[in-house]
């Protein structure tokens, strides 16, 4: 893989990993607010003025035609990346216990994974195509088909990670996160090395940067707002943010879709100590 032949890892670098639509967004202004809490004040933060994937660099999409991967290269250190790519994809030298750099993934209930991509695949379809159902996406889904391999498939290879090496992957959920966003804050700082310190948690440093980042925020910013598209991708800002809500699904899904995936999910993740109930 292209990867394994340029990409030159640094013991610093952190790499925000999710399957698409599982709270890539609000990841990204996370842990970009957590690492740089000490450069910005939060009245004039760039997550203010910038969408966070402009701040968290894609990482798959800055590797070249041909394999170079020059301007990730160039980035200071520490690089703050962004992936969909599967962990059994990163070369060993990245997760091997010797490589320092790390993993912060989040993953999602497939059912409301299944309706987000549903919604955004749709916005990306040109107009004389017509709309995917949602039951062409649901059997897509449950078979697998997907530019970043199956959900299930997705979510096994960073769960093992962070069971086998939990200072290189930490292991998050969207859920957990909308339930508990300052622990699951404080969480991220400590595995990545930058607790918050006394003065921080009396300053209500973690409460600003869970505001700061929230979907009500983040989604009625002027940056997020905007619905032009640009040149070099066919979305808009604002089709990066749609409900943001744990179990949407119940308001699209039928019984039967919802039994079928809920056998899968039981059926994949069967004895390796998570599933999504």
């Amino acid at each position: 893989m292209l990867i394994n032949d340029h990409f030159k890892a640094r013991p610093t670098d952190i790499i925000v990993a999710t399957s698409p639509k599982c709270g890539t967004t609000w990841l990204r202004a996370l842990v970009f607010s957590i690492i740089n809490r000490h450069f910005f004040d939060f009245n004039d933060h760039p997550l203010r003025k910038l969408n966070p994937q402009e701040l968290v660099l894609l990482f798959e999409g800055h590797i070249h035609k041909d394999g170079s991967t020059s301007f990730l290269d160039e980035l200071p250190s520490p690089r703050l990346l962004s992936t969909h790519i599967p962990y059994s994809l990163f070369p060993k030298r990245m997760t091997d216990d010797t490589s320092a750099c790390r993993f912060v993934y989040i993953c999602r209930d497939p059912k409301d994974v299944l309706v987000s991509k549903w919604h955004f695949s749709n916005k990306l379809r040109p107009k004389e195509v017509p709309p995917l159902s949602l039951e062409e996406a649901f059997d897509l889904f449950c078979n697998g088909v997907s530019h970043y391999g199956p959900f299930w498939d997705h979510v096994l290879g960073y769960w093992k990670a962070s069971v086998e090496s939990p200072k290189k992957v930490l292991f998050l959920t969207y859920e957990d996160v909308k339930k508990e966003p300052l622990g699951c804050v404080r969480k991220v700082a400590e595995f990545l090395g930058v607790p918050f310190s006394p003065e921080e948690e009396n300053k209500k440093t973690v409460e600003e940067i869970v505001k700061l980042c929230s979907f009500e925020s983040l989604s009625n910013l002027d940056v997020n707002r905007s619905v032009a598209k640009r040149s070099e991708r066919p979305v808009s800002n604002s089709d990066f943010f749609r409900k943001g809500e744990v179990g949407d699904w119940v308001n699209h899904l039928s019984p039967e879709m919802v039994e079928k995936m809920n056998q899968i999910t039981e059926q994949k993740l069967q004895g390796i100590g998570f599933n999504f109930h």
